[in-house]
């Protein structure tokens, strides 16, 4: 079966009409409207947030997560442009991570959808600075320094799937294990630290790729020079995540960040909660209380300043980039889709004939006020959200 439907190029603006057979893109060809192609959907690739959390009250990381659980929020997804994802597992007992880690395989083996949507999956902690400030909203109590034993057996259990690791330097073994990491393939990247630069550097000699959302997960207030922000902003070695949701960053601090690393290095994540999708109000499970309030905003129950992840989707986070940073199209597209791949050793999926067909149909709707929407989403020469024509 051939699914055919004309677009505008995310990169080029061209009107493009594209062709998909099974999986495969077939052919992307010049379209001659006989009108004005203002109506006509935008198409760039599937997006690839390499840090999602959960979605609907729904934890990856929680010692009850079921199969099922797992696959009905990493669908969620498709509604905001996503095509592969990285379920991320935050801090919590080795019992929960070791559940969470079991059902997200089980969901991998028992679903092709899923287990395409999936390249791999992201562990950030429980190796993490035990600092409020750094900790973030991570559970004091299951902060611990870093043990790659203890992270072999999640890998058997995910079945060789964890593909990133987050950690914090300063950790005891921390180095010993980002050296063992990186000779067995799985990327590792700094997060939720209050290293110094020696640290840091002994991280990155190490083979550490990556800053896990630089900016957050940090101290209120720190020296001006140097810190740990600066640090990581300046080591070209490092690629750097940010989280633009317009909560976690301010604009500034988005725009310097891209301009500092440049659009080459920087990924964006959305950093999803598991209270994502979930309506205003104050929720609580084993990771603590969290308040999602109207404005998408959530944070830890009772303070103002520490946040719980994000409630937006990946396709909102980039269409704030592009807002807060003056970004084209193609620059922000590329940070959400072939930088992550890049960075995580995957495939780079593209317009181009015989590239897997995961694609993003969307509109743009800034000039009145709104964002790119997600008209709908290609997975694998599938619709699998919304409609394409």
């Amino acid at each position: 079966m051939t699914l055919q439907f004309n677009a505008r190029r995310y990169d080029t603006g061209e009107p493009v009409r594209i062709s998909i057979a099974g999986e495969r893109i077939v052919t992307v060809e010049p379209a001659w409207p006989g009108g004005a192609v203002a109506d006509w959907p935008y198409v760039a690739p599937g997006l690839f947030d390499l840090q999602v959390n959960g979605h609907g009250g729904v934890w990856f990381s929680s010692r009850e997560l079921t199969t099922a659980e797992a696959a009905t929020a990493i669908r969620a997804y498709f509604a905001h442009g996503v095509t592969r994802l990285c379920p991320t597992l935050i801090t919590n007992s080795f019992e929960a991570l070791t559940q969470g880690f079991y059902a997200l395989r089980k969901a991998c083996e028992q679903d092709p959808v899923i287990n395409r949507m999936v390249p791999g999956f992201h562990l950030e902690g429980p190796y993490f600075s035990s600092e409020d400030g750094p900790r973030g909203a991570h559970p004091r109590e299951h902060i611990r320094p870093a043990n790659w034993n203890e992270f072999c057996k999640w890998q058997e259990v995910a079945g060789g799937r964890i593909r990133l690791v987050t950690i914090a330097p300063e950790v005891p073994g921390a180095v010993e294990f980002i050296r063992e990491a990186a000779k067995a393939g799985v990327r590792c990247a700094l997060g939720h630290t209050a290293a110094n630069s020696d640290q840091i550097c002994a991280a990155v000699d190490a083979g550490a790729v990556l800053s896990t959302h630089l900016g957050n997960g940090a101290h209120g207030q720190l020296r001006r020079h140097p810190n740990y922000i600066w640090d990581q902003l300046g080591e070209p070695r490092l690629f750097a995540s940010l989280i633009t949701d317009g909560h976690h960053l301010p604009p500034a601090v988005v725009r310097s960040m891209i301009r500092g690393k440049s659009p080459r290095q920087i990924v964006i994540t959305c950093d999803a909660s598991g209270w994502a999708g979930c309506p205003p109000g104050t929720y609580q499970n084993e990771l603590g209380t969290v308040e999602v309030l109207a404005n998408g905003r959530i944070g830890v129950a009772g303070q103002s300043q520490m946040l719980a992840g994000s409630g937006a989707g990946t396709m909102e986070c980039v269409s704030k980039a592009i807002e807060f940073a003056g970004l084209s199209f193609r620059e922000a597209f590329d940070m959400a889709a072939s930088q992550p791949a890049r960075l995580l050793g995957f495939d780079d999926y593209g317009l181009r004939r015989r590239s897997r067909a995961d694609l993003v149909l969307f509109n743009d709707e800034r000039a009145t006020g709104k964002s790119l929407k997600v008209v709908a989403t290609v997975a694998a020469g599938v619709v699998q959200y919304g409609t394409v024509g």
